[in-house]
């Protein structure tokens, strides 16, 4: 039986909640045999390449919107590793460091101008669209950025859906492949056009940096939310470093984004005694594993301190990925993402703001997942 129009109804709680009846599912998804899959051995399982390849893993329509064609997502062995590098060698610590700095900057000199109620989802979409863009040297003016932040927000919010954002995120990614073809100039054109000859390749990986960071803004949303439920965490994240790493982890691992990752079997496969025939495929439960029971105590709460002074293991917290990035299909902007969200939280908790009456829910059915008033704030 196809479980897609399940999966479409039930959004992030389709798989966990069929897994906690059996751990591993067998279904088809678009017509496709799937098996899911779930936990610590599992994402070792799935990231071993000799197990899953990626290439013809993704569907067109999450292509179209999300990653593009070509891009590095698509990719396996050795082609993939030589992409990857590319990727690793902007994302370093100093690059991390750099990108946090200017994001910071455009923030402290953006927030001063709030002196109406904003929509801090939207605002920090266009702050993120500026400073990342200015770190990788693309130019964009300022009456450029509220549209081109809009087109990367909506690759993101339209990748799971057969409705209008869905054809709302496929014409954002038409024009932005085009206008990122067009770019002629800054390091990380430098760096990609050494590796990259191809125009519209090279466009959909810069898109690959670029867009990333803007989608930040969902997590920044979520760590608005969560210091509005849980006010107690504010002292502790408004002093930053550790604390602030920790409390990143947590809305990443606590709040829903990837709701699973899919690969193809590379081979005659045999999992937990279930067998899995070459060409499956072969889905892991992201949201599900970031709140198994068996990993972290009571799941369901909002918790930082489990992540003080905690070692986190490459197969633990999966919200980007599992393994080892230069190795395996792990996202090369999980720092960025840790960095960036630290320092914007901080400076939350920091702020003197009112949340004003608005609809705050986080609906499970939507992927990705949002506060529905993208948190209003004044």
């Amino acid at each position: 039986m196809d479980n897609s129009l399940q999966l479409l109804a039930e959004g992030y709680a389709w798989l966990p909640d069929r897994r906690r009846e059996t751990p591993t599912v067998k279904t088809r998804l678009m017509g496709q045999r799937a098996v899911c899959i779930g936990g610590v051995d599992a994402a070792r399982f799935f990231y071993d390449e000799r197990n899953i390849r990626r290439h013809g893993a993704i569907p067109g329509p999450v292509l179209s919107t999300l990653f593009g064609h070509d891009a590095v997502h698509t990719l396996d062995g050795a082609e993939h590793r030589s992409r990857k590098a590319m990727f690793l060698s902007v994302m370093g610590p100093d690059g991390v460091a750099d990108l946090t700095r200017r994001v910071t900057e455009v923030w402290d000199e953006t927030v001063p101008a709030w002196q109406r109620p904003v929509v801090l989802f939207d605002e920090t979409s266009r702050i993120l669209t500026r400073a990342v863009c200015d770190w990788a040297g693309i130019r964009v003016t300022p009456a450029e950025v509220p549209a081109m932040a809009a087109d990367l927000i909506a690759m993101v919010d339209g990748f799971a859906t057969a409705g209008p954002r869905h054809f709302k995120a496929r014409f954002a990614r038409k024009r932005r492949e085009k206008w990122f073809a067009g770019v002629r100039e800054g390091f990380l054109y430098d760096v990609m056009s050494a590796h990259l000859p191809d125009p519209h390749v090279r466009a959909v990986e810069l898109l690959n940096v670029v867009r990333p960071t803007v989608a930040l803004s969902w997590f920044v949303t979520f760590a608005a939310h969560a210091l509005h439920r849980w006010p107690k965490h504010r002292a502790d994240l408004a002093g930053g470093g550790v604390f602030a790493d920790a409390f990143a982890h947590e809305v990443r691992r606590f709040y829903p984004f990837a709701p699973f990752l899919g690969g193809l079997a590379a081979r005659d496969l045999d999992w937990q005694g279930e067998s899995i025939p070459a060409g499956s495929l072969v889905v892991l439960d992201i949201y599900g594993h970031n709140h198994d029971p068996e990993l972290f105590a009571d799941p369901y709460a909002f918790s930082p301190e489990r992540f003080v002074g905690h070692d986190i293991g490459p197969f633990e917290l999966v919200p980007q990925g599992a393994g080892w990035p230069d190795v395996g299909h792990r996202c090369p902007g999980e720092g960025i993402a840790v960095s960036v969200l630290a320092a914007l939280a901080t400076r939350l908790a920091r702020l003197d703001y009112e949340v004003p009456p608005q609809d705050l829910t986080i609906l499970l059915r939507r992927i990705p997942a949002k506060v529905r008033s993208g948190f209003v704030l004044a």
